[in-house]
């Protein structure tokens, strides 16, 4: 275990200026805190925070980053508490091992969602000193070195959330060498199989060639030398979690991959890295298509590099990346590094706030930017995919007419490239001219490509663009601009629906007078309460006696008789049971099922669509018939064309099902066979192999060399209907299979 004076030595090497007294503090704090507790491994818990202390000065932060380290866990694992923190070492210091505190009060049943909800917090955390980030990249990074301490059901959990989450946030900062341990420590337990294969696939290679990495740096060395450059050179061998990505990918064999050996070459200045570059491409042939420049177009993290590969010595592939030592300082260690290299006077910034200092960098406006989309998404677990979506990507560089460098996801389309340079430029964006000429909106872009978006003020993004765009700022903004756009037409239904019933109450509706009645109605805006009544949550009575608190309506005393066809009392409704009819033989609640399907003010009955039923995965909408519940139908039911004129009957429904749940929902087919014997045979195999349950099967008019019939059967869902579908369609005796609804 380190000592408390070797720590501020440690310190203190780097950081003459360093406040020893926080430093002592912070550690003789820490240390009794958690002086009781021990970790999985047996070893006292206070040796975590100090390894991860230790982690810090080997970046060499300032002192209160250093503290954070030593006090990260006191909050979540001890009864330290804010306001102690505060007292004892500042509110700066406080505030951020608040920031690294997960959110395990809240009761949150999903474990994703609460995966969710802390990554949401600590972006935000981040977002306001990048330190965080630090400390909790330092903090991961000794739980993997040590996760073989950890049972074995939570160490692939561990491993893929920082394979996941951790190590793509730690590339996108700049801090390779923290990204890379971390893939490293985590591939081996996510895909054990994968990092084994390649594991022993590069002892092979290094048996091989155990002095090739020696001969070529030496080989450069002397050329870069004789020509009077000034250059270090160094090989390494690419990490087994990169070369899994490549393979996977880019489909490549482990034969097929050329840069499993690379080399940086170190030089004083940016002329100096073209003339290197200049060098290599004159003496050794290029690879093409294998070049590029970083350092005239940065990466978002700040990373500035020339890569290129040639065919170098003993006719061996050589990747080369050529950087300047200060570009290589940046490239190990990301916005760490703001607090390293030195200033104007030649000073080391060593020590100084990194929070400051790091304010300006592009990789902090990456982050920035990320945390935008906290607001797009419209709940934790939507945040999560967004995040995920933006972390994983490799990345193309596209330029706007002026010349704006956009930096987006490999894959992406215009749309995601006017998303990125606005929201309200992608909501409008009906077309694009790349490089100058029109292209459709799909169309993959390239490095180097020019896109110019044309817009149109009345376009609305169409919800189908969720499923092209590849950027996570772009189906965040999507999703949320079609959740507007359905909450605008709910609104209108409401409205509709509420000035159908004023009239008919013998009253006019106005938007004034129900805003007066919100406080009553448990709502904020008139297109909140308008869309639940579109959407069928709030009753339309409810609102004319909510503005009519002494309102009578005559047909309200009237006997059940004596009301109007078109007359449905929802108060009645709503105590009646919320069943639909199942096939038992027995008395009517016997012969009754509940299903599970949200959208209901209350308990009405509920039958399925007679023509075909419905099933989990469908889109569906209900029809209230007065006196008789509500009819579940598709939306894409053509019997939804004879309620067009009576947008009052339409409810929201949508499906509520419980995974552990056994419930079997009706489908039905249209089947044109081959007129052979068997044809229906085979048909009911596929539908018995898929565990279909088949209910009833009619034989429709038969032909001289084809037989139709339809089938009603009963399936879980969506998919496993399609499934069935597919592999009927796929029997060659079959000519046609169509879903009815």
């Amino acid at each position: 275990m380190m000592r408390q004076y070797e720590l501020v030595e440690r310190v203190t090497a780097y950081n003459p200026n360093a406040d020893e007294a926080l430093l002592n503090k912070a550690y003789v704090y820490s240390m009794q805190k958690h002086g009781s507790q021990y970790r999985a491994s047996g070893d006292p818990y206070f040796l975590h925070p100090l390894e991860v202390a230790g982690i810090l000065t080997e970046l060499r932060l300032d002192d209160s980053t250093i503290a954070v380290g030593l006090l990260h866990d006191t909050i979540e694992d001890t009864d330290a508490t804010r306001g102690e923190l505060d007292n004892l070492f500042g509110e700066e210091i406080g505030k951020l091992v608040e920031g690294l505190t997960k959110i395990s009060q809240l009761d949150l049943v999903s474990k994703k969602t609460k995966q969710a909800e802390n990554l949401r917090k600590l972006l935000l955390a981040i977002s306001d000193d990048v330190r965080v980030l630090v400390v909790k990249l330092a903090d991961r990074l000794h739980n993997m070195r040590t996760l073989h301490f950890v049972p074995d059901h939570k160490r692939h959990r561990i491993a893929q959330e920082t394979i996941d989450i951790y190590a793509p946030l730690a590339e996108r900062m700049g801090m390779q060498d923290i990204r890379e341990e971390l893939e490293a420590l985590s591939f081996k337990y996510v895909n054990a199989e994968a990092f084994q294969a390649i594991s022993e696939r590069l002892e092979g290679l290094r048996q091989r060639n155990k002095t090739l990495i020696e001969e070529i740096e030496g080989e450069l060395q002397r050329t870069f030398a004789e020509k009077g450059l000034n250059v270090t050179v160094r090989g390494r061998e690419k990490r087994a979690y990169s070369i899994f990505r490549k393979m996977q990918r880019q489909s490549l064999g482990f034969e097929q991959l050329s840069d499993i050996y690379g080399f940086r070459v170190l030089v004083d200045d940016i002329a100096a890295c073209y003339q290197a570059l200049g060098i290599v491409h004159t003496i050794w042939p290029c690879v093409p298509g294998r070049f590029k420049d970083y350092i005239s177009t940065p990466k978002p993290n700040d990373y500035r590099s020339i890569h290129t590969t040639v065919i170098g010595p003993g006719r061996q592939r050589v990747e080369l990346q050529i950087r300047t030592r200060e570009m290589h300082q940046f490239a190990e260690y990301g916005v760490a590094a703001h607090a390293l290299y030195k200033d104007t006077t030649g000073q080391t910034k060593g020590g100084r706030s990194l929070g400051k200092l790091a304010k300006d960098s592009n990789a902090y406006a990456w982050l920035r930017h990320t945390v935008e989309m906290l607001d797009a998404g419209n709940n934790a677990e939507e945040f999560l995919e967004h995040t995920k979506l933006e972390l994983f990507q490799d990345q193309v560089f596209c330029f706007t007419p002026k010349g704006r460098l956009i930096a987006l996801p490999r894959h992406a389309t215009p749309i995601d490239f006017a998303y990125a340079v606005h929201t309200g430029i992608g909501n409008t964006c009906v077309g694009c001219k790349i490089n100058g000429a029109i292209m459709p909106l799909v169309t993959e872009l390239q490095n180097g490509d020019e896109v110019e978006i044309i817009c149109s003020k009345a376009q609305t993004p169409p919800a189908a663009w969720e499923n092209i765009v590849v950027s996570g700022k772009a189906r965040a903004a999507i999703r949320r601009a079609t959740r507007d756009a359905v909450r605008a037409q709910y609104a209108g239904l409401g409205s509709q629906i509420l000035q159908n019933a004023f009239e008919r109450a013998g009253q006019d509706y106005t938007d004034e007078r129900l805003g007066v009645a919100l406080p009553r109605l448990g709502f904020q805006a008139i297109n909140d309460a308008l869309a639940a009544v579109g959407r069928g949550e709030l009753a339309s009575r409810s609102v004319i006696e909510a503005v009519f608190p002494d309102f009578q309506d005559e047909r309200a005393t009237q006997s059940e008789g004596e009301r109007g066809e078109g007359w449905f009392d929802l108060k009645q409704a709503s105590a009646m049971k919320f069943r639909v009819p199942g096939s038992g033989n027995g008395s009517d609640d016997e012969g009754q099922r509940a299903i599970p399907i949200r959208g209901f003010s209350g308990n009405l009955p509920v039958s399925f669509a007679p023509e075909g039923g419905a099933v989990p995965g469908d889109r569906i909408v209900g029809i209230l018939t007065p006196g008789k519940g509500v009819t579940i139908y598709p939306i894409h039911s053509p019997a939804l064309k004879n309620f067009d004129d009576k947008p009052e009957v339409w409810l929201d429904v949508r499906w509520d099902i419980d995974e552990a749940s056994h419930e079997r929902f009706p489908a039905r087919l249209h089947v044109s066979v081959i007129n052979e014997p068997g044809g229906l045979a085979a048909i009911a195999q596929v539908i018995a192999d898929n565990d279909g349950n088949i209910d009833n099967i009619h034989m429709n008019k038969q032909m001289s060399d084809f037989q139709d019939m339809t089938i009603d059967l009963e399936v879980w869902n969506l998919s496993h209907l399609n499934r069935i579908i597919e592999q009927i369609r796929a029997k060659t005796s079959v000519s046609n299979i169509e879903r009815i609804n």
